[in-house]
């Protein structure tokens, strides 16, 4: 089973200019979209929004990033603490398949 996209969860871009990223689910908009952000290119004062469909779920949930921004304290550096990790399991154009279910 995959895992949801949701508030707090990693997902990786399939599609766009910033295809191959890792970003941190922040918050759902409807159905259809989340805003979500990197802490690099996309920061909390900028986040992208993004169709669930051009994403791809990770098994690795977050919650003490969503504590951070529910008080106002979370910092484009806890988002890039986070997914440094993960971003960099892989290497260059390979598939992120070890990182997430699908």
């Amino acid at each position: 089973m995959k895992p949801p996209i949701l508030p707090g969860y990693v997902v990786f871009s399939k599609k766009g200019r910033d295809k191959g990223r890792y970003f941190v689910v922040l918050y759902t908009l409807d159905a259809e979209f989340v805003m979500i952000a990197d802490g690099e290119t996309r920061k909390l004062d900028h986040l992208k929004k993004k169709r669930r469909k051009h994403l791809a779920a990770c098994p690795v949930e977050c919650p003490e990033l969503m504590t951070l921004y529910s008080q106002g304290r979370l910092k484009d550096s806890d988002i890039r603490k986070v997914l440094y990790p993960i971003a960099n399991k892989t290497k260059g154009d390979e598939s992120p398949t070890a990182n997430r279910e699908g």
